[in-house]
């Protein structure tokens, strides 16, 4: 199917993002980005991992900082689940938390039941304006809810 005038490639909207972010445009940025929309909830070494099939002479430093900025520009967000590196995904804007296996490290979004941010208030708050909070719900996906059942004879 060919491109229409005026249409715009996958990779066009890639650095479009990055520049609309204040980022300058580079290919191992557009390939992270690339990676991150396809592959949500990924580390850095994963990312590394995938951007190095196309670009073999991008450097762990690198896509560390490429993360890093991508995240200072609002473009991408870390999180942390327990006992697991950081994650990466491109859902930035909105009050999302996560669903973490802690048999398999299955990772899925979930929305907040509030839906405004932070739909939690602490019991003390030390004068801090709240924007945000960060949930993770751990507990066995259908998968490894299955395996972990007694098996009958």
């Amino acid at each position: 199917m060919a491109l229409g005038p005026g249409s715009q490639t996958h990779a066009d909207v890639l650095r479009s993002t990055i520049r609309g972010a204040g980022l300058k445009v580079t290919a191992p940025r557009v390939a992270v980005l690339d990676v991150l929309q396809h592959a949500p909830h990924s580390s850095a070494e994963q990312v590394f991992a995938e951007v190095r099939k196309s670009l073999s002479g991008t450097s762990a430093q690198a896509v560390y900082g490429i993360l890093a900025a991508f995240t200072g520009a609002g473009l991408v967000r870390r999180f942390d689940p327990p006992d697991s590196p950081a994650l990466f995904e491109c859902r930035v804007g909105d009050n999302h938390h996560h669903l973490a296996c802690i048999g398999c490290g299955l990772i899925q979004d979930v929305d907040c039941v509030i839906r405004e941010a932070p739909c939690l208030t602490p019991s003390d708050d030390s004068g801090f304006t709240i924007f945000s909070a960060e949930v993770t719900f751990n507990g066995l996906c259908r998968t490894c809810q299955s395996n972990r059942a007694p098996q009958t004879a």
